[in-house]
């Protein structure tokens, strides 16, 4: 889904914005952020200068769709005017320009307004619900445009779960309890749905795969990534599910998908998922989570809301405290850009490891991810609370287990500098769900405005200590 941006600007006629060129300015500017980040903007007719007007000019956007109202102070605005549009609880950003110059009469008196507007708006609503986001500066202000760009990704990501429907195909892995949701709570507060969806309609569906269908993207998968020593019998299981999760996707309208990858599959029709997680995840841009991890696939649509492509959903695995490093590592699924030309489809090193027959449930891909900034996010909570930090993927010493993997150090957040012990100690304190979504890049501050536009408690990161944690929630 696309988010819409509804512009309304205002101004009183003893100010001067047309003079100035303040809304022609604005107007390009806008609609440059909107068309990088994938929004859409409309503009409401003229310019309001009560509340009556205000409301009619609210009423233009909301029947053209608009999820966000951008109130555009060209000049001095009355009080009216953005309490009207405050009290619609709709998501709200407030925008004025700096002054011309600053001699002689005033041109525009716009930060005062801004003031004024931002003070209206806590009188008349739940700042903590219903956030209102301000702005200051020039329509070319490169940090103007960074703000607005980041508010037009954060909305795109909750419009992106506005109705959500996740197809949750064999449930929750056994046992797995942490990860179980409450689906109304979730619905409520994101708006995505968690769908039951048989596991038999996925394995009926991997035996009804057209042969040609299946080679062909066998062939596909061979010419993205080698395959090393996985059977013919497995790679075309791999492609028959693959096949299979994108009808399932295609017929039902899925936003994504949680899948239970064992046991249920290891006995029929005897394989893996993991290559095919992989391959979706790369070929179709597909929000993915293994082990029925509904809240790992919501973070995944919020992560390719925010950057353009899905993450790799991975385990903290492995904490070495003593070098300031963690081990994020998944034994199935992670998209194969994220592993640059070295990646490869093996057999899953552990489904089936330590019977007579031995790990002959493949594929998955295996590699190391390049060196560079990463993010790593998590909603959390049937989706009231997130988590989030960033980090550097630094290749030394050993190379991971077998997987999709990467070793993260050089931890911050918009809070500052972080130790592993920190990282370590947050999640634990906080009880988060063992799935995590890493991305290249760096977006923290993305996910928190998403959050906070979500009205979603951030969970921040806790100072490594001793002892029994006091007051954490």
């Amino acid at each position: 889904m696309t988010l819409v941006v509804g512009l309304i600007k205002a101004s009183l006629p003893s100010y001067f914005p047309q003079r100035h060129g303040v809304f022609d300015a604005a107007l390009a500017a806008v609609e440059e952020i909107a068309a990088m980040t994938g929004a859409r903007l409309v503009e409401a007719p003229g310019v309001p200068m009560n509340g009556a007007e205000a409301q009619k000019a609210l009423d233009h956007c909301r029947g053209q769709g608009a999820d966000f109202i951008l109130l555009l102070h060209g000049g001095f605005t009355m009080g009216d005017v953005a309490r009207q549009i405050a009290l619609s609880g709709l998501p709200m950003g407030v925008w004025a320009t700096p002054e011309p110059g600053h001699e002689g009469d005033i041109q525009l008196n716009n930060f005062v307004s801004l003031n004024m507007s931002m003070s209206i708006a806590r009188g008349v609503r739940d700042l903590r619900k219903a956030p209102v986001q301000w702005y200051f500066g020039a329509p070319d202000d490169s940090a103007l445009q960074a703000r607005l760009g980041r508010s037009f990704r954060a909305l795109s990501a909750r419009v992106a779960l506005r109705d959500a429907r996740i197809g949750v195909i064999g449930g929750l892995a056994p046992t797995f309890y942490n990860m179980d949701i409450s689906a109304d709570t979730l619905k409520v507060a994101t708006g995505a749905e968690p769908v039951h969806v048989d596991m038999h309609r996925l394995t009926a569906g991997m035996k009804n795969c057209a042969h040609d269908s299946v080679q062909r993207e066998v062939a596909a998968m061979a010419a993205r990534a080698e395959i090393r020593g996985v059977s013919d019998e497995q790679m075309a299981l791999t492609a028959q599910a693959a096949l299979a999760m994108r009808d399932i996707v295609a017929q039902e309208g899925f936003a994504g998908l949680a899948v239970s990858d064992w046991p249920a599959l290891q006995e029929d029709p005897g394989m893996h998922p993991g290559a095919a997680f992989s391959w979706l995840e790369e070929v179709d841009n597909l929000p993915l989570a293994s082990e029925g991890d509904v809240l790992g696939t919501v973070t995944q649509i919020v992560t390719r809301a925010l950057t353009g492509r899905v993450g790799s959903l991975l385990d903290m695995t492995s904490p070495q405290l003593a070098n300031d490093r963690i081990l994020m590592w998944h034994g199935g699924g992670g998209p194969l850009y994220m592993g640059g030309p070295e990646v490869a489809w093996i057999n899953h090193p552990m489904i089936g490891r330590g019977t007579p027959e031995g790990p002959r449930f493949g594929a998955i891909a295996d590699f190391i991810f390049p060196d560079g900034p990463c993010t790593v996010l998590r909603v959390a909570r049937s989706g009231t609370a997130a988590f989030g930090f960033e980090g550097t993927l630094r290749a030394e010493g050993e190379s991971g287990f077998t997987g999709c993997r990467g070793w993260v150090t050089d931890f911050h957040s918009t809070r500052g500098h972080h130790s592993a012990g920190d990282i370590v100690t947050s999640v634990m304190e906080h009880g988060l769900e063992h799935h995590f979504v890493l991305v290249p890049g760096a977006f923290h501050r993305d996910f928190q405005e998403f959050a906070a536009w979500m009205a979603m408690t951030p969970l921040d990161i806790i100072a490594e200590h001793d002892g029994l944690p006091a007051g954490i929630c």
